[in-house]
């Protein structure tokens, strides 16, 4: 066996909450860490080792920092970066998840042309367009109701239901608005009544082992991630279609690490949502459901640690905390009352600011049911309170 050296100098660009669990999972396997990230004191800054400000969809200034720090594994945790970078350096340098994994799916249309198109892989019905008039075009040929979003974006930002053409143009607007970089270019996407959300969190290891968390089920409010649950009760057929989707998709992205792979069930039919090269925001319920977390799994997996064994413990829950209002000095209130409940947890992201509905926190619980579990998650985050100073 080929024994690991450690400590492993790891870059992370990306310090947000996501991000701040990677670090906390590194450090606990001894590894140096440098975060990187858009602003000062981002979540993950406050547990690395060391810290960068840059523009990471900059091409020198991220050239600049990757040469000066010489990394040993650079591991990008959000959408927004100078690809063509990392497609440079990983001739050098280890990139988790790789060039390829990262430009696929950071754009909504390479993912879905590639589930789609390449792998015959059933999804929503989606078009694009760059136009007013291409999407009225579009839309109809779809029908009403339809999702439009931006084809870059993350946590929903930029999305919009739309139940008729009278609202075509302010969806329209609001996807332009919240598109990552420069593009233009807008996603039309059917609307599915499915009866069931699921994020299937898919480790692939070196030794080429796909495995597979409980499915998590979730809730989502305009696109973005409010309350997740595991374990989701599937039957085996629907369960080894999501399990088979999700594998083929990964094989295709290549790289080792966990990917957040969501569906979309609607009875026995298993319809490929969306797909992250990462951790998920969804999965931060594994912070008290698993015995190894999704970070820890990354973690493992993007270092080549065994995983002997992944133990959902039961019935477990996480809703949001988001803030109320917006603020530069940010405080809270309500942790005493919030942890006043047995097998709950709260874990606060250290934001150094906040706007109204803005993700500062998340109330994880277990319970012997996942309907308990919920309303003590529900319980524990509506006791945090976020206050100017």
């Amino acid at each position: 066996m080929i024994m690991t050296v450690f400590p492993k100098k790891i870059m992370l660009l990306g310090s947000g909450e996501l991000g701040k669990e990677v670090v906390i999972a590194a450090k606990r396997l001894g590894c140096y860490v440098i975060a990187c990230d858009r602003y000062d004191n981002a979540p993950a800054m406050q547990v690395a080792d060391q810290f960068e400000v840059l523009n990471m969809n900059n091409e020198s200034e991220l050239k600049e920092v990757i040469y000066k720090s010489n990394p040993d594994i650079i591991i990008p945790e959000i959408e927004a970066l100078a690809v063509d970078v990392l497609k440079e350096i990983e001739e050098k340098i280890i990139v988790i998840p790789n060039a390829r994994a990262t430009a696929i799916t950071m754009n909504r249309d390479k993912i879905r042309d590639l589930a789609s198109n390449e792998l015959n892989i059933r999804t929503a019905k989606f078009s694009y367009a760059i136009n007013q008039s291409e999407l009225d075009l579009h839309a109809e040929a779809i029908g009403y109701p339809l999702l439009i979003k931006p084809v870059m974006s993350s946590s929903g930002k930029g999305q919009s239901l739309v139940n008729n053409k009278n609202d075509l143009a302010q969806a329209w607007n609001l996807a332009i608005e919240k598109s990552r970089g420069k593009s233009n270019k807008i996603i039309i996407e059917e609307f599915i009544e499915f009866d069931l959300e699921i994020t299937l969190l898919t480790i692939r290891q070196s030794n080429g082992r796909t495995l597979f968390c409980a499915p998590i089920g979730h809730e989502q409010k305009n696109g973005d991630y409010q309350c997740s649950w595991q374990p989701v009760e599937l039957n085996e057929s629907v369960l080894g279609k999501a399990k088979q989707i999700a594998k083929r998709l990964t094989d295709n992205l290549g790289g080792v690490g966990l990917f957040g792979v969501e569906f979309f069930i609607k009875g026995e039919e298993v319809i490929f949502s969306e797909l992250s090269p990462r951790p998920h925001d969804t999965g931060l319920v594994t912070l008290i459901s698993q015995n190894l977390n999704e970070f820890e799994l990354h973690l493992r997996a993007v270092l080549g640690i065994p995983i002997p064994e992944i133990v959902c413990h039961g019935p477990s829950a996480s809703r949001v905390i988001l803030a109320e209002q917006k603020t530069t000095s940010v405080c809270f209130t309500g942790l005493e009352q919030a942890l006043s409940q047995s097998n709950t947890n709260v874990f606060i992201f250290g934001k150094p600011s906040s706007t109204e509905g803005r993700r500062m926190g998340v109330a994880v619980a277990k319970a012997e049911t996942i309907e308990e579990a919920i309303i003590k998650a529900d319980t524990a985050a509506q006791s945090v309170q976020f206050i100017n100073e």
